[in-house]
């Protein structure tokens, strides 16, 4: 059982601004960047995505906790975040997949915590003067040396997280476990002419249903996954016949390993599939420049799309990519973030290579673009089947 005695504790911003609350951790110390994620659900899958490595987590919904913790919404293998603020915490969770009270995960886990506070005006403060550095401490009475730390704690921007969260080694993917039930199927119209199709997956910092969406297809899909750091003599030596390119935490122009890896990738003819921290890499292989948004994109609810198409998406971004382009560039900018214009998706025009800011194996969040998956399979295929094809421009 899990001890609910409550620990005054004191979240400072950067700036200096101060929220005093409770963990229900006797000694907690925490410092990353503050964000704040909109979403009423999935704070299982938020916690766990490594693309939130660095980063204290203010949860807008007004109380986390209510579904416990299960098995099988987990998106890496542990928690990624550098902590959590909410306004309550469930103490007693309800659903029928619990395994342990969420209380109980962040004391098992250890992760820094405060609750108890006005999430809603710290969310405000963050809009209007951005995210920034944050520390969780229960040492409410240290505030100088609290403030000293974070004045030293290194900016996101200009930081390479990957290398934190990337896996280390190559290796090949075995099956994972399925959600049970399964509430939707991918149903492919065409089978693949392909006997068996090798994807290899780059790892930023990949979450668990980019993988099972690609498993999940009827095509006979092999996955290979390589660290960030990978060299493209290397991943061509595995012979794939589509590469993807993970989500991932960070700064991605700090990543110029791979940048560079991409830029001698595009010209193979291989597919290449960008998602997130992908989409910003290929971007920046091609020629383009991110920037850091004021206080990133992350929820359930961002609407994207073309002329008369809109589709609801999951994201989780503190970087976008400028959409500015050149007259003679070599791609297209293929949808729009319609809340603030910002750049949603590229398609090259020549190579069979496409990117989206967002997160198409949602989890938590809308599947309405869950079919990208199934498109870059039918790409696959197809460049494999027909590896002269030249697409007209």
């Amino acid at each position: 059982m899990f001890d609910v005695k409550a620990h005054k504790t004191i979240l400072i911003l950067e700036d200096g601004t101060k929220y005093y609350g409770w963990s229900f951790n006797k000694n907690t110390e925490a410092i990353g960047e503050i964000v704040f994620n909109t979403g009423m659900t999935g704070y299982q899958e938020v916690i766990t995505d490594p693309s939130y490595s660095g980063q204290i987590i203010t949860f807008t919904y007004p109380e986390i906790g209510n579904t416990g913790i299960n098995d099988e919404d987990n998106e890496s293998k542990k928690p990624f975040v550098s902590g959590i603020v909410a306004k309550n915490l469930c103490r007693a969770g309800s659903n029928w997949r619990e395994k342990k009270s969420f209380i109980q995960y962040l004391q098992d886990n250890n992760i820094p915590h405060i609750y108890g506070i006005d999430t809603r005006s710290l969310t405000k403060h963050l809009r209007n003067s951005g995210a920034m550095n944050a520390s969780i401490s229960t040492q409410v009475e240290e505030i100088n040396n609290i403030q000293n730390a974070l004045e030293k704690h290194q900016n996101m921007l200009g930081t390479n997280m990957v290398q934190l969260v990337s896996s280390k080694k190559t290796y090949r993917l075995t099956k994972l476990q399925q959600y049970q039930p399964c509430y939707k199927k991918n149903n492919m119209h065409k089978q693949c002419r392909s006997r068996e199709i090798h994807i290899v997956i780059v790892d930023f910092g990949i979450k668990y249903n980019i993988l099972r969406n690609i498993q999940d297809l009827p095509a006979n899909i092999e996955i290979s996954i390589v660290p960030a750091n990978t060299q493209s003599k290397d991943i061509l030596a595995l012979k794939p016949d589509g590469i993807l390119l993970s989500n991932g935490p960070g700064d991605p122009s700090a990543v110029t390993y791979a940048i560079s890896t991409v830029k001698d990738l595009i010209t193979c003819k291989i597919p290449i599939f960008g998602i997130c921290m992908g989409h910003q890499i290929l971007s920046l292989a091609l020629g383009l420049e991110t920037f850091k948004l004021r206080f990133g994109h992350r929820g359930l609810n961002h609407p994207v799309g073309t002329k008369q198409n809109i589709y609801i998406t999951s994201q989780n971004h503190g970087f976008a990519v400028d959409r500015t382009i050149s007259k003679n560039a070599t791609f297209v900018i293929s949808e729009t973030n319609y809340n603030d214009e910002t750049l949603a998706s590229i398609v090259h025009k020549t190579y069979p290579c496409f990117a989206v800011q967002y997160h198409p194996e949602a989890s938590p969040g809308p599947r309405d673009t869950i079919y990208l998956f199934e498109h870059f399979i039918y790409v696959t295929d197809f460049m494999k089947n027909y590896p002269n094809f030249k697409h007209l421009t």
